[in-house]
């Protein structure tokens, strides 16, 4: 986007969405990869959330599938893709957020982590994980999800 439609879009009211990081959790072993329930709908998505201060974006995923899933692994730094979605506001209201997603290898799954009380985890396949959410562009992530190094 140029300079011109930047400053145009704002003066108009249209702001770029703001950013949140995701990661896609996926067992080495079988390829599945986890879905948490949203707080607000129970909608199935990917743990995510805002970026954190002093940590990069691929960190404050990880941190993110801890909180939200209770796992942890190794976390890959090229970015999956992005994708869009409107994020609910308790005042009524949403606005735009694109979501930048990373990979994370996971090797650890707990039962008691911060958010385990308020969400639901449940592993899928690729293709069943697809068909749950959604967000058009967290589908075609799942769907072209780079196959498992043997």
């Amino acid at each position: 986007m140029t300079a011109l439609r930047h400053s145009l879009g704002m003066l108009f009211g249209r702001r770029p969405p703001a950013m949140q990081v995701g990661a896609v959790c996926r067992c080495v072993r079988t390829g599945e990869v986890v879905l948490v329930t949203s707080r607000g709908t129970g909608r199935w998505v990917i743990p995510k959330g805002w970026p954190m201060e002093g940590k990069t974006l691929p960190a404050a995923a990880a941190t993110e599938a801890w909180e939200e899933a209770g796992i942890e692994g190794r976390m890959h730094d090229t970015e999956l893709g992005r994708y869009r979605y409107n994020k609910e506001q308790d005042r009524g209201y949403s606005v735009p957020v694109e979501v930048r997603v990373f990979l994370m290898d996971a090797d650890s799954l707990r039962a008691d982590f911060p958010e385990a009380k308020q969400r639901k985890r449940r592993w899928f396949s690729p293709q069943d994980a697809a068909r749950h959410v959604a967000e058009p562009g967290l589908r075609e992530i799942l769907l072209a999800l780079p196959p498992l190094r043997g």
